[in-house]
C-alpha cells in the first residue's frame, strides 16, 4: 500500500509479539524442551517480525517501529545492550547468549533470576535491572542493528525503538549486596556513551529516526531526576553520530518533564493524549508547543480494546498541528498491550464486535487519522459515518446500562464496607476456630494445570465430552489435589482450581456484563499470556459460581479449605474495562456482585476465603495527586467484598510482583485478616516494609519464587522464614509460595512445597527451643 509522504504520517511505538496463533510462545517453550532449535527458534521470531512489519505497512503506516520485539522482556534486552549482566549469570551469558539470556529471565536450578515486578501501571511484568557501583556498561547493539537491517532489506521506512537511559536507571535497583540506599541514577554519566555507541551503530545501519522511550517521565519526578533528564538530551542531543531522535512518554501526562522535552536539542517528542494523559493537550498549548519539531500524537489508546472516537480525535489533531512543525498519529503506546486482531473473535455479535479495536485495528484507525488530516475529513466520510453509529450503537444498548444494579450500587451505605467487629476481636475468634499451628503452612490457590486439565477444557468446548464427564475430571484431580496436600503436610488447603481458565476470565464468564474473546491473547510475562476478557456493561451474579467446588473439596478433607475468588479490583484491572464510566462505580458493582459469592461460600462452611487483589499495587495513578482518591474507592470495593462475613471467618488476600511501599496504609484499609504477597525474589523485603508501618494483621510473605523452574531447598526457604521472623512475630507469620502454581509442574512443585513444610518445621522447631 502506497501512502503520500507529504503531511501527516502514521506509526506504532510497537506492535504484539506472539503472533495470532502464540507461535513465539510455543517456539521458546519448545526450545526450553529441546524440541525446538536455536535456530529454528530465531527463524520464528524473525518470521514474526516480517509479519508484523508487513501488516502495518498494509494498514497504511509509513514508518514501522524495530527492536520492540522479544524473546522476554524488552527491559531484560536492555540490559543486555548495554551489558549490565549480574555477576551470577555472566558465565552462562558467555557460554551461551541465549541460554544465558534464558537464565536471566527465569533462573536455573544454581541461579536465582532477576526480580520481576510490574511495567507502570499495566499486567506486562518487566525484569528488573540489577546495578551497583561497581556496574560496568558495555554496548552490545546486535539485536537493535539486526532487526533494523531486517526491516530494511524488507523495504520497510523503519524507526528503532529504545528503552530510554533515564527509565533503564529508574526501573533498576541495587544489586545483592549493594547498600539499600544506592541510587542507580548515579550511574547516568557511565551509561550516556554506551547509548551513544548504540546510537551511532543504528546510524551506521540505516536508521534515520531513532525513539528513546522514557515512560518515567510522566511520573512524580525530583528536580534532581528532571535535571538528568536534561542530561540525557542535552548530551545524546549534541552527538554529532547519530540519528534524529523521537523521545517518546506514554501512560500519562509529561507534566514538568514536557518543559525538558520542548527544550531538549532533538528532534521530535511523543506525547499520549489518552485517558489521563489527554491534560498534556493544554500543557503543550501552555507550553507554545514544539516548535522546530516532530510532535508524534498518540490519540488511539493503545491500553484498551474499545474503537476510537474518530471526530473527537481529529478534533484534538486539528489543535496540535498549530502547536508543532510536523504532527504525525499514533497509538497512545505500544500496542503489546492489547490483542493482535478483533476480526479473529468468530463469536462475538457482529454489533458488539464493532465496538472493538485490536492492534490490527488500532493500526488502521492511526492511519484513517492520518489520511483524514493529509487529504481532509471528505475523503473518509463514510468511515467517520460508520464510526458515529458505532459509538452510538454501544452507548445505547442495554448490555451496558442495568437499572436493577445501578439502584442496588446506589442503595449501599458505609456500614456495608466495615466488618462489624475489629480485628483484634477477629482474630481470638479465628483462631479458635482453626486451631492452626503456629507458621501455619498454606499455597495461593492454584495447582499445576496439566495438560490433562487443559485437554478436558479443550474436549468440553468441542463437544467431545459432555458437562457430566468435565464435571467427574475435574472432581478427580480436587481429590488428588486435597489428597497430595494432606500428605504433604499443609495447614490450610485448597482445591486448586482445575476448572479455572483463568483467575478473572473464570468469574467474568459467570457474570453479566462481561464480555469474552477466544483469541484475545496479551502478554503478561516471558511465555505467559493472558485473555483479558472484556467488561463492556453493568455487572451482576445471576448464579453461584465456585460454591460447589468448595463444598466438594472440604468434604474431602477435616483440615479448612479456602473459598477462592478474585478481587474486584483485579476483575477490573485484568480485563479491558468499560471506558464510559468512572472506574469506581465499575468497581463497586463487581463488588457487590463478589459480596453474594462471599456469603454463599460462608453459608457453605467455609472458614477461610481469599480475595486475591494482586493488581491493587499495579492500577496505582501513576500522579501522586491522582492515587488517593484511586485508592479510596479501591480499598472500599475490597471491604463491601468482604465486610459481610461473621468474625470467625478468616479474610485472606494475595498481592505479588509489585512495588508496596506506596500503598501500605491502602493494604491496612482492605481490613483483611491475612495477607500473602511475594518476597522470595526481593529477599524478604515487603515483611520489613510491612513492619516498618505498623501493619498489625497476619502476614504470608512468600518463600518459593513459582515464576521459576528452580527448587527452593529446605535451608533455603527455612533461611527467608528466618528473615520473615525478624519483621514479624512468629504467632502473625504465614508460610507459603509467592503466588499460585498453575504454571508450575508437578515434580518441582511437590519438591518446592515439601521444602517449604519442612522449612516451617525446622523454624517451629527452632523457636520451640
Amino acid at each position: 500500500m502506497t501512502t503520500s509522504s507529504t503531511g501527516p504520517q502514521a506509526t506504532v511505538y510497537g506492535y504484539p509479539r506472539q503472533g495470532q496463533g502464540r507461535e513465539l510462545k510455543k517456539a521458546i517453550e519448545g526450545y526450553w524442551k529441546g524440541t525446538v532449535s536455536a535456530a529454528a527458534l530465531h527463524a520464528t521470531a524473525a518470521e514474526l517480525r516480517c509479519t508484523n512489519w508487513r501488516q502495518l505497512a498494509g494498514a497504511g503506516l509509513t514508518e514501522v517501529p524495530t527492536g520492540d520485539f522479544s524473546f522476554y522482556d524488552h527491559v531484560l534486552d536492555t540490559t543486555v545492550a548495554v551489558g549490565a549482566i549480574p555477576a551470577r549469570h555472566r558465565a552462562a551469558v558467555e557460554a551461551d547468549a541465549l541460554d544465558g539470556y534464558f537464565a536471566m529471565a527465569r533462573g536455573t536450578q544454581d541461579v536465582a533470576p532477576l526480580e520481576m515486578t510490574k511495567w507502570f501501571d499495566t499486567n506486562y511484568h518487566y525484569l528488573v535491572p540489577e546495578l551497583g557501583p561497581d556496574t560496568v556498561f558495555t554496548a552490545n547493539p546486535e539485536k537493535a542493528v539486526g532487526e533494523l537491517r531486517e526491516a530494511l532489506a524488507l523495504g520497510h521506512k523503519a524507526r528503532p525503538v529504545l528503552l530510554g537511559p533515564l527509565t533503564y536507571l529508574l526501573l533498576a535497583k541495587p544489586a545483592p549486596g549493594v547498600a539499600a540506599d544506592f541510587q542507580p541514577i548515579t550511574l547516568l554519566d557511565r551509561l550516556l556513551p554506551v547509548y551513544a555507541e548504540l546510537l551511532a551503530a543504528l546510524k551506521a545501519a540505516g536508521a534515520e529516526w531513532v525513539q528513546l522511550d522514557e515512560p518515567a517521565l510522566v511520573q512524580d519526578r525530583t528536580p534532581a531526576e528532571l535535571n538528568a533528564a536534561t542530561r540525557v538530551f542535552r548530551d545524546l542531543g549534541a552527538l554529532a553520530d547519530r540519528p534524529r531522535i523521537l523521545a517518546a512518554t506514554y501512560f500519562d501526562r509529561a507534566g514538568e518533564a514536557l518543559k525538558v522535552l520542548a527544550k531538549a536539542p532533538i528532534e521530535g517528542v511523543a506525547l499520549d493524549f489518552t485517558g489521563p494523559a489527554a491534560a498534556n493537550l493544554d500543557d503543550l498549548a501552555a507550553a507554545g508547543g514544539l516548535p522546530g519539531k516532530r510532535l508524534v500524537a498518540g490519540v488511539v489508546d493503545g491500553r484498551n480494546i474499545w474503537i476510537n472516537d474518530l471526530e473527537k480525535s481529529l478534533t484534538t489533531l486539528a489543535t496540535l498541528l498549530g502547536l508543532a512543525d510536523r504532527v504525525d498519529i499514533a497509538a497512545s503506546c505500544s500496542l503489546l498491550h492489547v490483542p493482535i486482531d478483533a476480526a479473529a473473535e468468530r463469536d462475538l455479535d457482529p454489533q458488539i464486535a464493532r465496538w472493538l479495536a485490536f492492534a490490527r485495528q488500532k493500526a488502521a484507525e492511526v492511519a484513517l487519522l492520518a489520511r483524514g488530516l493529509r487529504e481532509g475529513t471528505d475523503t473518509i466520510a463514510p468511515q467517520l459515518a460508520a464510526n458515529r453509529a458505532d459509538l452510538a450503537s454501544r452507548a445505547t444498548s442495554p448490555i451496558t446500562h442495568d437499572p436493577a444494579v445501578r439502584a442496588r450500587v446506589a442503595a449501599t451505605t458505609e456500614a456495608d464496607a466495615h466488618r462489624a467487629q475489629a480485628y483484634p476481636e477477629r482474630a481470638v475468634a479465628q483462631r479458635a476456630r482453626l486451631e492452626l499451628p503456629l507458621l501455619p503452612t498454606t499455597t495461593i490457590g492454584s495447582f499445576p494445570q496439566t495438560t490433562e486439565l487443559r485437554v478436558a477444557r479443550a474436549d468440553l468446548r468441542a463437544g467431545r465430552i459432555d458437562a457430566a464427564a468435565y464435571q467427574e475430571r475435574m472432581e478427580d484431580e480436587v481429590r488428588e489435589v486435597i489428597e497430595y496436600q494432606e500428605k504433604a503436610g499443609l495447614d490450610v488447603l485448597v482445591h486448586g482450581e482445575p476448572e479455572r481458565n483463568d483467575m478473572v476470565q473464570y468469574f467474568a464468564e459467570q457474570l453479566t456484563g462481561y464480555l469474552a474473546t477466544q483469541q484475545g491473547w496479551v502478554q503478561s510475562y516471558g511465555t505467559r499470556y493472558v485473555r483479558p476478557p472484556v467488561l463492556a456493561g453493568d455487572i451482576s451474579r445471576p448464579t453461584p459460581m465456585t460454591v460447589e467446588w468448595q463444598r466438594y473439596a472440604q468434604s474431602l478433607t477435616e483440615r479448612p479449605v479456602k473459598g477462592m475468588l478474585t478481587g474486584p479490583v483485579t476483575m477490573l484491572a485484568w480485563s479491558f474495562v468499560r471506558d464510559d464510566q468512572p472506574l469506581g462505580d465499575t468497581a463497586r458493582q463487581v463488588a457487590l456482585a463478589l459480596r453474594d459469592e462471599v456469603t454463599d461460600l460462608e453459608a457453605a462452611g467455609a472458614a477461610v476465603i481469599q480475595v486475591d487483589e494482586p493488581a491493587l499495587r499495579e492500577t496505582l495513578p501513576l500522579r501522586e495527586a491522582e492515587r488517593p482518591a484511586y485508592l479510596a474507592w479501591a480499598t472500599e470495593a475490597f471491604r463491601l467484598t468482604t465486610a459481610g462475613v461473621r468474625a470467625d471467618t478468616q479474610i485472606h488476600t494475595h498481592m505479588c510482583y509489585a512495588e508496596f511501599g506506596a500503598i501500605l496504609p491502602a493494604i491496612d484499609d482492605l481490613d483483611a485478616d491475612v495477607i500473602s504477597l511475594e518476597a522470595a525474589r526481593s529477599h524478604m523485603e515487603v515483611a520489613h516494609e510491612l513492619t516498618d508501618a505498623g501493619y498489625p494483621r497476619e502476614v504470608g510473605p512468600g518463600v518459593y519464587d513459582i515464576h521459576s523452574p528452580r527448587v527452593p531447598s529446605t535451608e533455603e526457604a527455612a533461611a527467608l522464614l528466618r528473615a520473615g521472623l525478624a519483621a514479624i512475630p512468629a504467632e502473625r507469620l504465614w508460610v507459603n509460595p509467592d503466588c499460585g502454581l498453575k504454571t508450575r509442574a508437578w515434580p518441582e512443585t511437590r519438591a518446592s512445597l515439601e521444602s517449604l513444610v519442612e522449612a516451617a518445621k525446622v523454624v517451629r522447631a527452632e523457636l520451640a527451643g
